[in-house]
């Protein structure tokens, strides 16, 4: 018994459910085509009907699920089980009707070969015969290890406790991570405006940079044409030492924008982390809403199991009531025909 899932055909990343409860999933074996599938029905439905190829792989995705793509159908398929040992069980069989899968698709093709008529095998598609259950002795393949028994167990139920607080955790788990993520939204959005703000400076100090670089090399060229001089005078002398400071300055104030630079790059870094850390996180937002929904489901399932418990317990009292009465009327008879019999042997005698 498992959960079924389909990938999105859309985004290829969300799973859709495509049970609303627990469903059986088998391993049939199609004796006409010689080949191995996986079928599961919800009703008269058939949600999973996938031939078993040698190149299909199973992959555990977390503890109780797993999932396979099948080229054929053109989807995912995913399965949420009850249990580890009931995914690891559906995992063992899987790649054994893989290999028998292998290892008849080879025989298939040793007695094309050596065939001297044509291949009566049935077109691709429907089935032309009806499929035989792969059930070995005493053990069922559906994902448990008890033998399949119609009759409601509640013992072979899963608590609701557990379910409900596996359950109760995740909305807590998913409120946290909106609010991180919420709050690095904010810092980006921030980060942003400031890289902005900051790459507009940055122009404008370029700008700026080679104006003063302009202006210090025409006064370098005017303090060589100075020295040129062969009678300089003291306002000459004067006007170079100004020079001079002038350069100095210019000079200050191109390092000092440098250094801003410097800082401003270092906060482009800082961005990028955080950038990385909110697709992290949103991945992460992603997985927990995920869990959520199964979780919900195996909740649903559980209170539904719960309910039809319920109901046969209620129905189960109505009997024996219904079984109490009778027995009194039963009993109230025989003792008035007691007393019947008793004045009868009274008067005879």
């Amino acid at each position: 018994m498992a959960h079924v899932f389909q990938i999105d055909p859309n985004t290829k990343k969300n799973w859709l459910p495509t049970s609303k409860h627990a469903v059986t999933v088998s391993y049939f074996y199609d004796s006409t085509r010689n080949v191995y599938r996986i079928i599961s029905l919800d009703g008269t439905k058939a949600i999973i009907n996938s031939t078993i190829s040698p190149n299909m792989t199973f992959t555990k995705t977390s503890q109780k699920f797993g999932q396979w793509a099948d080229s054929r159908a053109n989807t995912v398929y995913g399965l949420g089980f009850s249990t580890e040992h009931h995914l690891a069980k559906f995992a063992e069989k899987f790649a054994e009707y893989k290999e028998a899968a292998r290892l008849a698709k080879e025989k298939s093709q040793e007695k094309m070969e050596m065939a001297t008529s044509p291949s009566q095998e049935s077109p691709g598609g429907e089935l032309s015969s009806p499929l035989t259950p792969v059930t070995p002795p005493m053990e069922n393949i559906n994902g448990t290890d008890d033998i399949c028994d119609t009759t409601p167990n509640s013992d072979t139920r899963p608590e609701p406790s557990q379910n409900a607080l596996a359950f109760a955790h995740s909305p807590v788990m998913t409120k946290h991570w909106e609010a991180e993520l919420e709050a690095l939204k904010g810092n980006n959005a921030k980060l942003t405006a400031a890289l902005l703000e900051s790459t507009a400076n940055v122009k404008q100090w370029k700008q700026q940079l080679a104006a003063y670089q302009e202006e210090a090399e025409r006064l370098h060229k005017r303090v060589t044409e100075l020295e040129c001089q062969s009678n300089q005078t003291p306002a000459i002398k004067s006007q170079k030492t100004e020079l001079n400071q002038t350069i100095e300055e210019l000079e200050n104030m191109l390092r000092d924008k440098e250094e801003e630079m410097e800082k401003f790059k270092e906060e482009l870094e800082n961005m990028n982390d955080l950038m990385e850390q909110k697709d992290t996180l949103t991945q992460k937002l992603e997985e927990t809403e995920l869990r959520s929904r199964v979780l919900e489901e195996q909740l649903a399932g559980a209170e539904q199991r719960l309910e039809e418990n319920q109901e046969e317990q209620e129905n189960f009292r109505k009997s024996l009531r219904t079984l109490l009465e009778l027995l009194d009327g039963k009993i109230f008879e025989l003792t008035e025909l007691r007393d019947t019999l008793a004045r009868l042997i009274e008067e005879a005698s």
